[in-house]
């Protein structure tokens, strides 16, 4: 204990969970796409403090979302298994610490994107409201899902225009491709909490598709493959694209056996399992796109 009578080194810890430090998996689904922009709009790889400038954006960033997340969710979080021992929901951390830490987050966030130009900078204010407004739409429609992969898929316009100075068409497809994404990967991550959600009344893709949620998710998967395959063919990637894109599709025709029954667990593991996809698609961009292959 400190003289202050503040153990600093407790609260830092507090603070890390809250930031979900801990679980560095939402950091990899924002990141994955962020790096095919990056790499697609310099057909190749990016330039370094540009690369530097997004990476440590994605880390400060996610953890702003997670934090405004447990905020906005304080008093429903405590209904829900997997969310009743939260910082916030517990009362570790008050919520006047959350906020400032919210804001603390965004404030470094916003200092990193100054290095970039002036588009970027701009396009960086829509993705904080994105990000900032996503915990509450639970509230208010049933397609919260759709509002995290606009907000992760921000990124795509803003990496073009960081690393290539203009928002070329593909970072479009790009965009498109991780909002469908991310209502794959969000709609299996609300499979697990779904009960939970009926009872407290939180809306979510995995409700609102109910006992289709598993067609409905294969469907998107199908879509997302499409996606891919075009952004592929209007990039000019090669071979290497392809049997990533193809090793990822494999990927989700074993999420489709995990949740087949809708356990738990299982939906876990298969909204899990996307990190895994992200980085074999990453993968095959980076091979396709060395000089002289």
């Amino acid at each position: 204990m400190s003289a202050t009578g503040i153990d600093w080194s407790q609260r830092l810890v507090l603070y890390a969970r809250l930031a979900r430090l801990d679980r560095p998996i939402g950091n990899f689904l924002l990141l994955w796409p962020t790096l095919w922009a990056l790499w697609l709009a310099a057909d190749g790889l990016p330039r370094l403090d540009v690369l530097a400038i997004f990476v440590a954006g994605v880390l400060v960033m996610r953890a702003a979302g997670c934090v405004i997340n447990d905020y906005a969710d304080r008093h429903l979080d405590r209904h829900v298994e997997r969310t009743r021992n939260r910082p916030l929901t517990t009362g570790q951390v008050s919520e006047r610490e959350a906020l400032a830490l919210f804001v603390g987050l965004c404030l470094m966030a916003f200092g990193l994107v100054l290095l970039t130009n002036r588009l970027t900078i701009m396009l960086a204010l829509v993705g904080v409201a994105l990000a900032a407004t996503y915990p509450f739409m639970k509230r208010y429609t049933y397609l919260p899902q759709i509002h995290l992969g606009a907000a992760f898929g921000w990124a795509a316009p803003m990496a073009f225009a960081a690393q290539a100075g203009v928002i070329e068409p593909l970072a479009w497809w790009i965009f498109a491709a991780a909002v469908v994404w991310a209502t794959i990967y969000d709609t299996q991550y609300a499979m697990v909490d779904r009960n939970d959600d009926l009872k407290v009344g939180i809306k979510s893709t995995a409700i609102l598709f109910g006992r289709f949620d598993r067609p409905i998710i294969a469907l998107l998967q199908l879509l997302m493959t499409v996606l891919l395959l075009v952004i592929g063919v209007r990039a000019g990637l090669g071979v290497a694209w392809y049997a990533g894109v193809a090793l990822a599709t494999l990927l989700f025709v074993h999420q489709q056996r995990l949740i087949r029954n809708r356990e738990r667990q299982a939906c876990f593991r298969a909204f899990l399992s996307n990190n895994v996809y992200g980085g074999i698609v990453f993968a095959g961009l980076v091979i396709d796109t060395l000089p002289g292959v």
